[in-house]
């Protein structure tokens, strides 16, 4: 696939022996060899495409579901001053990762058309009470996501959101005030949250049963809230598509950018005994699609012994707390880092006030010249140090390439479950804590 085809540039030549060095570069016959074994992937997806065995798949291509998103979407902007996104994980963080296009987390939250959007998703008691107590309830709505409808956390938000309604004489307006994202009835049984949505009339949408929570971006889970932020959502799925495109044409390996990556991870955890995925970003609108991987990548495959710890870092901030273990610590990572084209960019520090300080040398610059030396730097250094670095090289930070980097990071990841040997579609170690949880607050534990 040519380059200009996706919105972004993946290159992994600083990761091989011959580029970097042989104690912490990748020998070009264990990456061959990986890639090699992707093909079995890529013919599996193109079957599960084909079959709908993996409703993911046939996501980017979907129209229908966007009228409903439409209506409620409408139904939740109506006279609206603030909205509440309660879910957890999956349910929040590709939300958080599209409304950062918008600046949403470093501009007090407001979005387009004055409407400010919460997504309080680590359940915090004193968050919710500053929050909630900041809005005015009569022009506050609640965008409740949860897959399976029984989840504590979104639950306990929507109980004490309704709770003050109630409390603020409101109550008997609460379908108004609400919209449910959850999955449909089974055998006629609605979950738990359905249920609470049904007996309140509030307008609820599906969750897509076949698509789990951490790769559910591209469905309503993340448009309706893209939607709500005044983002372009056919865009977001354009650029999905176009990273899936190689993959369904039937391109080989070496042709689908995810495949590359997923045999560098695989990889280097092999001949290089990796444990740690490194994703750095040079621009604070990519901070929550950081930890939208994190997620994705540590649930998806720390399974059965397998798998790398995911850290994220943001540039240039991280450089001065990392950067020293990076460069001096243990080999024991693969880094991958987003750069952004940030030259010319930003407030510019006028020569006439710079000249004559200790520092005129930045004097005509603005700080989007220094963030672009600062990457390029790190990104460099990292190379001749012997460490193995991938980049991602993004143009423009728009709908267009986050749907393609969301896309890209699923398909990776899938395949790089496939290649490890575990699902990377369940996560059983995480309903242990789920259950004691449970039991811990029926017993008055806390």
């Amino acid at each position: 696939m040519a380059a200009s085809d996706l919105p972004y540039r993946q290159s992994l030549d600083n990761c091989f022996a011959d580029r970097i060095g042989g104690e912490g570069g990748l020998s070009r016959e264990a990456f061959d060899a990986a890639l090699a074994e992707t093909e079995s992937s890529l013919n599996w997806l193109r079957r599960a495409h084909e079959s709908n065995e993996l409703p993911l798949l046939r996501v980017p291509a979907r129209q229908d579901d966007l009228a409903p998103i439409e209506e409620v979407a409408e139904h939740l902007l109506n006279n609206t001053t603030d909205i509440f996104i309660f879910g957890i994980g999956g349910s929040a963080l590709g939300a958080q990762a599209l409304a950062q296009l918008t600046g949403w987390g470093t501009q007090a939250n407001v979005q387009k058309g004055g409407v400010r959007i919460h997504i309080p998703d680590n359940l915090d008691a004193a968050t919710m009470e500053a929050v909630l107590g900041n809005s005015d309830l009569r022009t506050t709505r609640f965008l409740v996501v949860s897959k399976s409808g029984g989840t504590v956390e979104p639950a306990i938000q929507t109980l004490a959101a309704m709770s003050a309604l109630e409390k603020a004489g409101g109550g008997k307006y609460m379908k108004h005030h609400f919209a449910v994202l959850t999955e449909p009835a089974k055998n006629g049984k609605p979950n738990p949250m359905r249920a609470l949505a049904e007996a309140n009339g509030f307008p609820t949408l599906e969750h897509d049963p076949g698509v789990g929570g951490r790769y559910a971006v591209l469905t309503n889970v993340g448009l309706l809230p893209a939607r709500l932020l005044g983002l372009d959502i056919t865009a977001i799925r354009a650029g999905a598509a176009a990273v899936l495109k190689p993959v369904l044409e039937g391109k080989g390996p070496a042709h689908v950018a995810p495949a590359l990556g997923a045999a560098l991870q695989v990889a280097m955890m092999r001949e290089k005994g990796t444990s740690m995925s490194v994703v750095a970003g040079y621009a604070d609108r990519l901070e929550r699609f950081l930890a939208w991987y994190c997620q994705l990548w540590a649930e998806s495959l720390g399974k059965d012994g397998k798998g790398t710890t995911p850290v994220k870092a943001l540039g240039p901030v991280d450089q001065h707390s990392q950067l020293q273990l990076w460069l001096a610590g243990p080999r024991d990572k693969l880094f991958t880092l987003f750069l952004t084209h940030t030259k010319g960019k930003g407030p510019e520090a006028l020569s006439s006030i710079a000249e004559n300080t200790a520092f005129d040398f930045l004097g005509g610059h603005r700080i989007g010249d220094l963030v672009d030396a600062e990457q390029r730097a790190t990104a460099d250094t990292l190379a001749k140090n012997g460490r193995p670095v991938r980049t991602f090289t993004l143009p423009a930070l728009d709908e267009r390439t986050f749907g393609a980097l969301f896309m890209h990071f699923m398909l990776e990841t899938i395949i790089a479950g496939r290649l490890l040997g575990v699902d990377p579609f369940d996560q059983p170690a995480v309903e242990e804590g789920k259950i004691l949880a449970r039991k811990y607050l029926a017993e008055g534990k806390v």
